[in-house]
């Protein structure tokens, strides 16, 4: 006799329809509400803040460093420490941050493209869960814990239809915020002068790559949501 916990882990694997055109639009808009908006962005940045020291994270183990802390402050900020002996491990981890928000948002629009918009809620808990390992301070660790939750509750207790609005959501406030956050931070970004010290190429070359990076994520994600 299945649970409703096996009823709603069987949907990972079933597909389920894309939103209308217009409806995924209204999704988008209301999502660059959530990353343009000053007052609903005090809460929102925390989002993209995970993302964005999740990539740290994420490149940095791919490349066989040492994932040694990850920080999340209230003010939005954040740092992923790590060590290695490979200087070319420690570029591409630096350069991955600013990126990280849009990949995720990328990666969410095409497993929605592709019909499993319920894996996206899942994929993004078993994220979170990883990161719980490697969070250092209490405000980051109750972050994630609160981001994981809000995602468990929607993927076990939300109807089919509010799951996929969710995913589409997700995916639509990644790919808008890696871009808003690219340009607010642009050449002052903190991995910027970080990457400057580490190759000697202006930070300006960094911000630059960070923005082509950022809108061709949010030109193709749209085209797969919409």
């Amino acid at each position: 006799m299945s649970t409703p916990l096996d009823t709603e882990l069987a949907r990972i694997g079933q597909l389920q329809a894309p939103l209308a055109g217009p409806v995924a639009v209204v999704i988008g808009i209301v999502a660059l509400g959530a990353a343009a908006l000053p007052d609903i962005w005090l809460l929102t940045r925390h989002v993209n803040t995970i993302a964005h020291e999740g990539a740290h994270a994420t490149v940095a183990s791919a490349v066989g460093r040492k994932v040694l802390g990850v920080n999340i402050n209230p003010d939005g900020s954040g740092a992923t420490a790590s060590k290695g002996a490979d200087n070319t491990g420690a570029v591409l981890t630096g350069v991955a941050g600013y990126l990280g928000p849009s990949g995720f948002g990328l990666l969410a629009a095409k497993l929605i493209q592709i019909g499993h918009s319920v894996a996206v809620l899942w994929l993004g808990i078993v994220l979170l869960l990883c990161m719980l390992v490697v969070i250092r301070k209490f405000f980051g660790a109750f972050t994630v814990l609160v981001s994981g939750a809000l995602l468990f509750v929607v993927a076990i207790g939300a109807s089919l239809g509010a799951q996929v609005l969710a995913a589409y959501a997700i995916a639509w406030f990644l790919l808008l915020s890696g871009l808003v956050v690219v340009r607010r931070h642009g050449a002052n970004a903190g991995d910027a002068h970080i990457l400057r010290g580490q190759t000697r190429l202006p930070r300006g070359f960094w911000s630059l790559l960070w923005h082509l990076g950022a809108l061709a994520a949010l030109v193709y994600g749209a085209v797969l949501l919409v």
